[in-house]
């Protein structure tokens, strides 16, 4: 089959992943060299973790945020971007909290794992961007309650709302295009199926093959920005 075309397309769904951020040189939390090779998610990405000693998770969670503030949107979120301005209805469905498509430029946008840059209290519900936080600034000022990373911790279940949004997106769209996922995480995994199931083209972006390969009709094996290019061309201006 030959690449299809982004510009033939009416609804768009691109899924992405780690792979998407890869090129910003945001760090993988799987796979060779992934954060938890070398630091054990029990002591800083669950809530126990988080009961037990909030300020030890919080410098971890800075840590975190110190490596991925060096990190800049890639000319793949870029290409996105333009494809949202460009296009009839593009939407973004993402596992990755790094928050880049935001910055990119993009604005619909569904987080299924959360943003690394947002802060919730789960005492009295109250959700704010925030930039680092220092140990004087860990509670909310409404309830003196902890703040909490507004991210989905190993243990977490995904936030029903989101995932509703995300599932309706997926759904009605005619072209669902992974973009540099592992496949492996659910109940995100899951989602390339429900886009076969209601008659969308499955496009697969990343370097090698995922469990999840044999939903997709349509693999382009290599980094997401050169194989987004592939199905964005004959569209000038969505390669900038």
């Amino acid at each position: 089959m030959s690449d299809p075309c982004l510009r033939d397309y009416q609804r768009i769904v691109f899924f992405t992943g780690a792979g998407m951020s890869a090129e910003s040189g945001v760090p993988t939390y799987r796979g060779a060299g992934g954060i938890w090779k070398e630091y054990d998610y029990r002591r800083y990405a669950c809530q126990s973790a988080f009961d037990r000693d909030p300020a030890a998770v919080w410098e971890f969670h800075n840590f975190r945020r110190g490596l991925v503030m060096r990190c800049d949107p890639n000319p793949g979120h870029q290409l996105i971007v333009r494809a949202e301005q460009q296009l009839p209805q593009v939407t973004i469905v993402t596992q990755n909290i790094d928050g880049l498509h935001a910055r990119a430029g993009s604005h619909k946008i569904h987080e299924l794992h959360g943003n690394l840059w947002r802060v919730r209290c789960d005492h009295c519900g109250v959700k704010q961007q925030d930039g680092p936080v220092q140990r004087e600034q860990l509670r909310c000022p409404t309830c003196d309650g902890w703040w909490r990373p507004d991210i989905v911790w190993f243990e977490d279940y995904l936030d029903d709302a989101v995932v509703q949004a995300a599932t309706a997106a997926i759904a009605g769209c005619d072209l669902f295009v992974s973009i540099g996922t592992s496949a492996v995480v659910y109940p995100a995994a899951y989602l390339p199926q429900h886009a076969a199931d209601n008659g969308a083209l499955c496009v697969e972006i990343n370097p090698d093959p995922t469990p999840a390969s044999e939903l997709y009709s349509v693999h382009l094996r290599g980094p997401a920005t050169a194989m987004l290019a592939r199905l964005a061309a004959g569209v000038p201006e969505l390669l900038g």
